[in-house]
């Protein structure tokens, strides 16, 4: 399974990213070099959103379509989830 998420971080900015293991994941993204270069001068990050694909492209299609909404429209899909 692949998961698409959004991550809130400490100064309320919103990053989206995927990943196979979202555990792992936000374990790198608050606590180690492996994680994105854009949290981490702004730990701590939590999961605010997320989904599951079957496969990497729509798992990759999903972020890509998140990426490209406005703050205000990405907020929104975190209220709805």
């Amino acid at each position: 399974m692949w998961y698409t998420y959004v991550l809130r971080c400490a100064d309320d900015s919103l990053y989206t990213g995927i990943t196979t293991d979202l555990k792992r994941r936000l374990s790198e993204h608050n606590s180690s070099n492996l994680g994105a270069k854009y949290t981490k001068p702004r730990r701590p990050v939590r999961l605010v959103y997320s989904a599951e694909f079957e496969n990497k492209s729509e798992a990759s299609k999903e972020e890509y379509r998140i990426k490209k909404l406005s703050k205000e429209k990405k907020m929104q899909l975190i209220h709805a989830q």
